[in-house]
């Protein structure tokens, strides 16, 4: 058997409903962490106390890696290649 047949495989109908799952919580997930990116690269008055306690610098690396780590999730789960073999 090839590897190509194993890809046409027809998914079962609980194999469907956790990529369904997976793929909602990732999007999910991936507009949270971009909106805390937000939050913390634009302080509103209400948040700005807090964050203005810490350094700068390291509130816009944490903004960065939020906003990159939240477009990787929303990509994972556009993508939904759960059940694949590396």
């Amino acid at each position: 058997m090839a590897l190509d047949e194993f890809d046409r495989e027809e998914m079962s109908e609980r194999d469907k409903g956790m990529v369904r799952m997976k793929s909602i919580s990732n999007y999910v997930m991936g507009t949270f962490l971009i909106c805390a990116g937000l939050v913390f690269l634009f302080p509103t008055e209400k948040t700005a106390p807090f964050i203005n306690r810490y350094d700068p610098a390291m509130i816009k690396l944490f903004a960065i890696i939020c906003f990159i780590y939240g477009f990787f999730r929303i990509y994972r789960g556009y993508k939904k290649n759960y059940f694949r073999e590396r």
